[in-house]
């Protein structure tokens, strides 16, 4: 499949770092953290929300850098020197590399491209993270990596019960379509279309689904935590 991916929008922020069934088939993996978006439901940037000292944000970029990913690609977007800036130290870490995604309106899909264009020559597989599901820890990731690793299947995705949820890996099989994906989504299309190439991972927390689009999803996490 072939599709324009030349023009990316794309800038790059200083402070980062830019085989057979199962064994090192989708080993190493990139992680990438989609964090460009305008919160326009919760009313404010969520990606500035403090809880508990830190930033939604800076919980998955903690998770990311704590577990087994190789690199850590962080796409900002709408606002992004002010949420660089809130990430602090955590946003220099030798192993995070920061891009900006310049057409962040155009939704999930740019940021996607964005995150996937640094790393699709350099690594086999690829984890896509949510930088708005700050429940998520290295354990979680860890088991979805291993899962991933072991099985030799294409795409990894989490559930719980008939819940679909985040992060979603994807074999360098799906790059080529990942990158032709359009509009405000993601890779829900790909996933339905190759339902024999999905390993379905369940999770056993409905917190971990957690991700933050509207004011009760805040009050919601200030209950859990």
């Amino acid at each position: 499949m072939l599709c324009n991916s030349k023009d990316t929008g794309l800038n790059p922020i200083p402070g980062g770092e830019a085989g057979g069934e199962g064994g090192m088939r989708n080993r190493p993996t990139a992680g990438i953290i989609l964090a460009a978006g305008m919160s326009t439901r919760l009313g404010q940037p969520k990606h500035l929300v403090a809880v508990g000292g830190k930033t939604l944000l800076a919980r998955v970029v903690v998770a990311a850098l704590e577990s087994e990913l190789s690199e850590v690609i962080l796409v900002l977007g709408y606002e992004a020197g002010r949420v660089l800036a809130a990430l602090g130290p955590l946003g220099h870490h030798e192993r995070l590399h920061t891009v900006v995604n310049e057409k962040y309106e155009a939704g999930m899909s740019a940021s996607l491209k964005a995150g996937l264009l640094p790393v699709k020559e350099r690594y086999p597989a690829a984890m896509f993270l949510l930088g708005d599901q700050p429940l998520i820890d290295a354990a979680a990731i860890n088991l979805l990596l291993h899962r991933f690793w072991e099985t030799g299947k294409d795409i990894c995705v989490p559930v719980q019960g008939e819940k679909r949820g985040n992060p979603v890996c994807f074999n360098r099989r799906f790059y080529e379509q990942l990158l032709c994906i359009q509009g405000d989504m993601g890779a829900r299309e790909i996933i339905r279309r190759y339902p024999e190439d999905v390993l379905w991972v369940e999770i056993d927390r409905p917190s971990f689904f957690l991700d933050l689009d509207r004011a009760e999803d805040l009050e919601r996490l200030l209950a859990l935590l």
